[in-house]
Protein backbone atom coordinates (compact mmCIF):
# COMPACT_ATOMS: atom_id res chain seq x y z
CA UNK A 1 0.00 0.00 0.00
CA UNK A 2 1.10 3.45 -0.81
CA UNK A 3 2.32 5.85 1.96
CA UNK A 4 0.02 9.27 1.51
CA UNK A 5 3.39 10.96 2.65
CA UNK A 6 4.86 9.98 -0.66
CA UNK A 7 2.11 12.05 -2.71
CA UNK A 8 2.58 15.20 -1.04
CA UNK A 9 2.97 18.44 -3.15
CA UNK A 10 6.92 18.06 -4.81
CA UNK A 11 9.18 21.48 -4.53
CA UNK A 12 8.08 23.16 -7.49
CA UNK A 13 4.33 22.43 -7.50
CA UNK A 14 4.55 23.92 -3.66
CA UNK A 15 6.82 27.07 -5.59
CA UNK A 16 4.18 27.47 -8.03
CA UNK A 17 0.84 27.47 -5.77
CA UNK A 18 2.96 29.90 -3.40
CA UNK A 19 3.36 32.49 -6.32
CA UNK A 20 -0.38 32.37 -7.45
CA UNK A 21 -1.42 32.94 -3.69
CA UNK A 22 -2.58 29.20 -2.41
CA UNK A 23 -4.81 29.45 0.86
CA UNK A 24 -2.40 27.08 3.56
CA UNK A 25 -4.98 24.61 3.68
CA UNK A 26 -3.74 23.90 -0.09
CA UNK A 27 -0.42 22.96 1.47
CA UNK A 28 -1.24 20.75 4.34
CA UNK A 29 -3.32 18.18 1.77
CA UNK A 30 -2.75 14.07 1.25
CA UNK A 31 -3.29 12.47 -1.81
CA UNK A 32 -3.44 8.73 -2.24
CA UNK A 33 -1.44 8.62 -5.53
CA UNK A 34 1.02 10.21 -8.05
CA UNK A 35 -1.59 10.91 -10.88
CA UNK A 36 -4.25 12.27 -8.46
CA UNK A 37 -1.60 14.55 -7.15
CA UNK A 38 -0.90 15.76 -10.58
CA UNK A 39 -4.92 16.13 -11.49
CA UNK A 40 -5.17 17.95 -7.69
CA UNK A 41 -2.35 20.04 -8.64
CA UNK A 42 -3.49 21.31 -12.31
CA UNK A 43 -7.27 22.02 -10.94
CA UNK A 44 -6.05 24.46 -8.11
CA UNK A 45 -3.46 26.13 -10.77
CA UNK A 46 -6.25 26.80 -13.49
CA UNK A 47 -8.46 28.38 -10.45
CA UNK A 48 -5.55 30.04 -8.76
CA UNK A 49 -4.54 31.83 -12.25
CA UNK A 50 -8.36 33.13 -13.31
CA UNK A 51 -7.96 34.58 -9.76
CA UNK A 52 -4.82 36.35 -10.16
CA UNK A 53 -6.14 37.33 -13.93
CA UNK A 54 -8.93 38.51 -12.68
CA UNK A 55 -7.51 40.59 -9.71
CA UNK A 56 -5.19 42.01 -12.23
CA UNK A 57 -8.01 43.14 -14.89
CA UNK A 58 -10.13 45.00 -11.56
CA UNK A 59 -6.27 46.60 -10.45
CA UNK A 60 -6.07 48.10 -14.12
CA UNK A 61 -10.12 48.82 -14.93
CA UNK A 62 -9.92 50.49 -11.54
CA UNK A 63 -6.78 52.86 -11.70
CA UNK A 64 -5.31 51.45 -8.03
CA UNK A 65 -2.76 52.10 -6.42
CA UNK A 66 -0.26 49.84 -4.75
CA UNK A 67 -0.90 49.13 -1.32
CA UNK A 68 2.90 49.71 -1.15
CA UNK A 69 2.17 53.32 -2.27
CA UNK A 70 -1.05 53.38 -0.16
CA UNK A 71 1.11 53.13 3.13
CA UNK A 72 4.03 55.32 2.83
CA UNK A 73 0.79 57.89 1.79
CA UNK A 74 -0.88 56.98 5.27
CA UNK A 75 2.35 57.11 6.83
CA UNK A 76 3.71 60.66 5.31
CA UNK A 77 0.14 62.08 6.24
CA UNK A 78 0.19 61.00 9.60
CA UNK A 79 3.56 62.39 10.20
CA UNK A 80 2.76 65.37 8.90
CA UNK A 81 0.05 65.73 11.18
CA UNK A 82 2.65 65.10 13.75
CA UNK A 83 4.88 67.88 13.12
CA UNK A 84 7.43 65.65 11.10
CA UNK A 85 8.65 67.46 8.10
CA UNK A 86 9.39 65.67 4.96
CA UNK A 87 13.37 65.53 3.42
CA UNK A 88 14.55 63.34 0.79
CA UNK A 89 18.56 62.61 0.49
CA UNK A 90 20.60 60.80 -2.52
CA UNK A 91 20.43 57.22 -3.26
CA UNK A 92 23.98 57.59 -3.98
CA UNK A 93 26.64 58.01 -0.84
CA UNK A 94 29.93 57.81 -0.66
CA UNK A 95 32.52 55.42 1.19
CA UNK A 96 33.15 58.09 2.97
CA UNK A 97 29.43 58.55 4.86
CA UNK A 98 29.50 54.47 5.29
CA UNK A 99 32.51 54.81 6.97
CA UNK A 100 31.29 57.71 9.67
CA UNK A 101 28.48 55.00 9.86
CA UNK A 102 31.50 52.69 11.05
CA UNK A 103 31.03 50.55 7.54
CA UNK A 104 34.49 49.53 6.56
CA UNK A 105 36.11 46.55 4.79
CA UNK A 106 35.85 44.31 8.08
CA UNK A 107 32.28 45.34 8.45
CA UNK A 108 29.25 42.24 8.62
CA UNK A 109 27.01 45.11 6.22
CA UNK A 110 30.49 45.92 3.63
CA UNK A 111 29.65 42.85 1.80
CA UNK A 112 26.45 43.31 0.90
CA UNK A 113 26.66 47.20 -0.30
CA UNK A 114 26.09 47.53 -4.27
CA UNK A 115 29.61 49.81 -5.33
CA UNK A 116 29.07 51.91 -7.94
CA UNK A 117 33.09 52.92 -8.40
CA UNK A 118 35.50 52.91 -5.89
CA UNK A 119 34.17 55.86 -3.68
CA UNK A 120 30.26 55.70 -4.03
CA UNK A 121 27.52 52.70 -3.87
CA UNK A 122 23.84 52.50 -3.79
CA UNK A 123 22.65 53.31 0.19
CA UNK A 124 22.27 50.47 2.10
CA UNK A 125 20.25 52.48 5.06
CA UNK A 126 18.66 56.16 4.94
CA UNK A 127 20.86 57.28 7.84
CA UNK A 128 23.81 58.76 6.55
CA UNK A 129 21.82 61.29 4.87
CA UNK A 130 19.73 62.04 7.75
CA UNK A 131 22.64 62.42 10.08
CA UNK A 132 24.02 64.87 7.61
CA UNK A 133 20.79 66.50 7.70
CA UNK A 134 21.03 67.05 11.54
CA UNK A 135 24.23 69.05 11.59
CA UNK A 136 22.41 71.76 9.93
CA UNK A 137 19.41 71.15 12.04
CA UNK A 138 20.95 71.35 15.10
CA UNK A 139 22.07 74.89 14.14
CA UNK A 140 18.10 75.53 14.63
CA UNK A 141 16.33 77.80 17.39
CA UNK A 142 13.49 76.06 17.15
CA UNK A 143 13.09 72.47 19.08
CA UNK A 144 12.31 69.99 18.80
CA UNK A 145 13.09 69.08 15.17
CA UNK A 146 11.52 66.48 13.88
CA UNK A 147 11.58 65.27 10.18
CA UNK A 148 11.22 61.87 8.43
CA UNK A 149 12.72 60.25 4.90
CA UNK A 150 10.92 57.59 2.91
CA UNK A 151 12.82 55.96 0.00
CA UNK A 152 14.38 53.05 -1.85
CA UNK A 153 17.36 51.57 -0.14
CA UNK A 154 19.51 48.46 -1.49
CA UNK A 155 21.11 45.80 -0.06
CA UNK A 156 22.86 42.27 -1.41
CA UNK A 157 20.26 40.06 0.06
CA UNK A 158 20.24 36.04 0.09
CA UNK A 159 17.41 35.69 1.97
CA UNK A 160 14.29 36.04 -0.11
CA UNK A 161 11.23 35.18 1.95
CA UNK A 162 12.09 38.55 4.52
CA UNK A 163 14.48 40.60 2.41
CA UNK A 164 14.78 42.10 -0.59
CA UNK A 165 17.72 43.37 -2.54
CA UNK A 166 15.78 46.66 -2.97
CA UNK A 167 13.34 47.98 -0.47
CA UNK A 168 11.29 51.17 0.72
CA UNK A 169 12.74 52.57 4.48
CA UNK A 170 10.83 54.90 6.85
CA UNK A 171 13.46 56.88 9.21
CA UNK A 172 12.19 59.73 11.21
CA UNK A 173 14.43 61.74 13.48
CA UNK A 174 13.35 63.85 16.70
CA UNK A 175 16.00 66.40 17.84
CA UNK A 176 16.15 67.76 21.13
CA UNK A 177 14.05 66.24 23.86
CA UNK A 178 14.65 65.78 27.30
CA UNK A 179 16.69 62.75 28.10
CA UNK A 180 14.36 61.67 30.82
CA UNK A 181 11.67 61.61 27.93
CA UNK A 182 13.24 59.81 25.39
CA UNK A 183 12.79 56.13 25.13
CA UNK A 184 9.11 56.99 25.98
CA UNK A 185 8.79 59.05 23.07
CA UNK A 186 10.48 56.29 20.84
CA UNK A 187 8.16 53.78 21.79
CA UNK A 188 5.23 56.11 21.24
CA UNK A 189 6.40 56.77 17.53
CA UNK A 190 6.83 53.20 17.57
CA UNK A 191 3.18 52.65 17.88
CA UNK A 192 2.07 55.90 15.76
CA UNK A 193 3.46 54.12 12.71
CA UNK A 194 3.01 50.15 13.88
CA UNK A 195 -0.74 51.19 14.22
CA UNK A 196 -0.87 53.48 11.42
CA UNK A 197 0.39 50.40 9.46
CA UNK A 198 -2.73 47.89 10.31
CA UNK A 199 -0.38 46.15 12.30
CA UNK A 200 -2.26 44.44 15.43
CA UNK A 201 0.52 42.11 17.15
CA UNK A 202 3.96 43.63 17.88
CA UNK A 203 5.85 44.13 21.06
CA UNK A 204 9.31 45.81 22.12
CA UNK A 205 12.19 44.18 22.31
CA UNK A 206 16.12 45.09 22.60
CA UNK A 207 18.49 43.95 20.36
CA UNK A 208 22.00 43.78 19.04
CA UNK A 209 22.60 45.89 15.69
CA UNK A 210 25.65 45.53 13.81
CA UNK A 211 25.29 49.04 12.91
CA UNK A 212 23.97 50.82 16.21
CA UNK A 213 25.02 48.65 19.00
CA UNK A 214 22.01 48.04 21.45
CA UNK A 215 18.77 49.08 19.65
CA UNK A 216 14.95 48.83 20.70
CA UNK A 217 13.00 46.78 18.34
CA UNK A 218 9.77 46.07 17.21
CA UNK A 219 9.16 43.00 16.35
CA UNK A 220 5.74 41.60 15.09
CA UNK A 221 3.50 38.19 15.44
CA UNK A 222 4.77 34.82 17.29
CA UNK A 223 7.84 34.40 14.54
CA UNK A 224 8.78 37.79 16.12
CA UNK A 225 9.51 39.36 12.71
CA UNK A 226 11.05 42.75 13.45
CA UNK A 227 9.34 45.46 11.27
CA UNK A 228 11.70 48.31 13.19
CA UNK A 229 14.92 49.63 14.78
CA UNK A 230 15.10 52.40 17.09
CA UNK A 231 17.98 54.21 18.42
CA UNK A 232 18.78 56.77 21.34
CA UNK A 233 21.02 59.61 20.81
CA UNK A 234 24.00 60.68 22.09
CA UNK A 235 25.38 57.82 20.85
CA UNK A 236 28.70 56.67 19.97
CA UNK A 237 28.29 57.25 15.90
CA UNK A 238 27.17 60.76 16.84
CA UNK A 239 31.11 62.05 17.20
CA UNK A 240 31.96 61.25 13.66
CA UNK A 241 28.75 63.51 12.51
CA UNK A 242 29.48 66.20 15.02
CA UNK A 243 26.03 66.15 16.59
CA UNK A 244 25.78 66.56 20.35
CA UNK A 245 22.31 66.95 21.30
CA UNK A 246 19.96 64.38 22.19
CA UNK A 247 17.61 62.49 19.61
CA UNK A 248 15.75 59.58 18.87
CA UNK A 249 15.24 57.43 15.55
CA UNK A 250 12.99 54.76 13.65
CA UNK A 251 13.49 52.56 11.14
CA UNK A 252 10.75 50.89 9.38
CA UNK A 253 10.82 48.58 6.12
CA UNK A 254 7.34 49.55 4.37
CA UNK A 255 7.24 45.97 2.09
CA UNK A 256 7.67 44.42 5.20
CA UNK A 257 4.75 46.24 6.94
CA UNK A 258 2.37 45.48 3.99
CA UNK A 259 3.12 41.29 4.45
CA UNK A 260 2.75 41.35 7.63
CA UNK A 261 -0.61 43.30 7.66
CA UNK A 262 -1.88 41.43 4.79
CA UNK A 263 -0.65 38.33 6.94
CA UNK A 264 1.70 36.70 3.89
CA UNK A 265 4.98 35.12 5.00
CA UNK A 266 6.71 36.57 1.25
CA UNK A 267 8.06 39.33 0.98
CA UNK A 268 8.30 39.78 -2.74
CA UNK A 269 4.97 40.15 -4.03
CA UNK A 270 5.11 43.56 -1.99
CA UNK A 271 8.62 45.02 -3.27
CA UNK A 272 9.30 46.87 -6.66
CA UNK A 273 8.98 43.86 -8.95
CA UNK A 274 8.01 43.08 -12.98
CA UNK A 275 6.86 39.68 -11.39
CA UNK A 276 4.07 40.63 -8.71
CA UNK A 277 2.06 44.22 -8.87
CA UNK A 278 0.26 44.65 -5.30
CA UNK A 279 0.75 40.65 -4.82
CA UNK A 280 -0.34 39.77 -7.89
CA UNK A 281 1.10 37.63 -9.88
CA UNK A 282 2.35 38.75 -13.79
CA UNK A 283 3.79 36.08 -15.68
CA UNK A 284 0.68 33.31 -15.28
Amino acid sequence: MNNPDSFNWTDTQQRRLKELGAEESVFSEKLSSASEKNRRFQEIEKRLVKQQQKKLNDFIANASTPRLHQLERKLAAILKQNGFARVSTPLIISRAALAKMSIDNDHQLFRQIYWLNERQCLRPMLAPGLYSLMIDFQRLKHRPVRFFEIGSCFRRETDGAKHNSEFTMLNLVEMGLPENERLERLQALGRLIADTAGIDDYRFETEDSVVYGDTLDIVAGKEGIEIASGAIGPHPLDTAWKITETWVGLGFGLERLVMISEKETSIGKWCKSTAYLDGIRLNI
